[in-house]
């Protein structure tokens, strides 16, 4: 490990989420207030393995906190997961002079940056970056926030044609192993019912539901859905064993896909996401290595890389409370 940190890198791997580039901005421009280089790594540790490097000034990042997306690219890499791949990066950026760096990601990329820091006892620090909130460590992923609020306001154009069809709408969103997009928006969006990886529901309690919802009066809903919820092996399964059992109901089907991804990142993500840069350039300065910058309780705190791996995140029971009361 370096004694003095002069140079620091910075790049996003795995994939997007609004707030990234906010981020990036937030670590270039604080290492320009601290009089240290800044590097910016294009195409995650790809682009570390290539060399694919450039000098990053505070007036590099002008104009970009508003931009969803990441302006160094992103990729996966199979490459990085072997040691040869790894050797090869280290190589890359002792050549560069470079003494830390900063990874944007979720835990596979902070899997790659423990297993790199372990190896080569390399200064890394991590900044949580998915929109599916599913990272240990902290109450909220960049993109989190900005992608809820994008699904609301799909869903909310959705009901209008839901109200004027009397119809039941079927709304994919995204969360392959967790549902805090689903519960958080089916509960501000009004949904009928939410249903989750973490959650169970059964085919039959659905189905009951919906009858309960129609004999009220209800002459139109909304379900809302995790892509990991295994209460059907697919969302076009579901309404097809719906339309069986319940023919009153004429459902249709939204996946709203990667849209849930891009955008312009909300207020909350561009000041988290500067929070977190500044964070986690003082922490590598300080001489702190391997961990994420998180938000707990509303302060910036450090959590080791291998705990925020292995930590599970878990849904807030009370909110599940919430939402069954609000679909009565």
């Amino acid at each position: 490990m370096p004694e003095i940190i002069k140079k620091i890198g910075v790049l996003t791997s795995g994939g997007d989420s609004p707030g990234m580039n906010a981020a990036i901005r937030s670590v270039v421009r604080t290492c320009a207030f601290h009089n240290i280089e800044c590097v910016g790594i294009f195409r995650g540790y790809q682009g570390m393995i290539e060399g694919d490097f450039e000098i990053m000034t505070a007036r590099s990042v002008h104009n970009t906190i508003n931009k969803g997306g990441t302006i160094l690219k992103s990729a996966r890499s199979k490459e990085f997961r072997t040691a040869e791949g790894r050797k090869k990066a280290y190589d890359e950026i002792i050549k560069a002079e470079i003494d830390a760096f900063v990874v944007i990601g979720g835990d596979g990329s902070f899997t790659g940056a423990e297993i790199f820091n372990k190896e080569y006892k390399f200064p890394v620090m991590g900044i949580p970056g998915t929109i599916d909130n599913d990272i240990f460590g902290t109450s909220h992923t960049l993109g989190y926030d900005t992608a809820l609020n994008t699904v609301i306001e799909c869903i909310d154009k959705i009901r209008d044609t839901a109200n004027s069809h009397n119809r039941l709408f079927f709304v994919e969103v995204m969360g392959r192993d967790a549902g805090h997009i689903a519960l958080n928006a089916g509960i501000g969006a009004g949904a009928q019912e939410i249903l989750i990886p973490e959650e169970d529901m059964g085919l039959e309690r659905l189905i009951e539901s919906l009858r309960k919802s129609k004999a009220s009066g209800k002459s139109s809903s909304i379900v809302v859905i995790a892509e990991g919820d295994k209460i059907g092996k697919s969302v076009f399964e579901l309404k097809d064993y719906v339309e069986a059992n319940l023919p009153e109901y004429e459902i249709r089907v939204s996946v709203l896909g990667h849209m849930q991804r891009g955008g312009s990142p909300s207020c909350f993500d561009r000041v988290l996401a500067s929070r977190f840069g500044v964070k986690a350039v003082e922490s590598l300065l300080e001489g702190k290595s391997n961990y994420m910058v998180g938000l707990l309780n509303n302060k910036i705190a450090l959590t080791p890389l291998l705990k925020a791996i292995k930590g599970n995140t878990e849904i807030d029971r009370e909110l599940l409370r919430v939402s069954e009361i609000m679909s009565t």
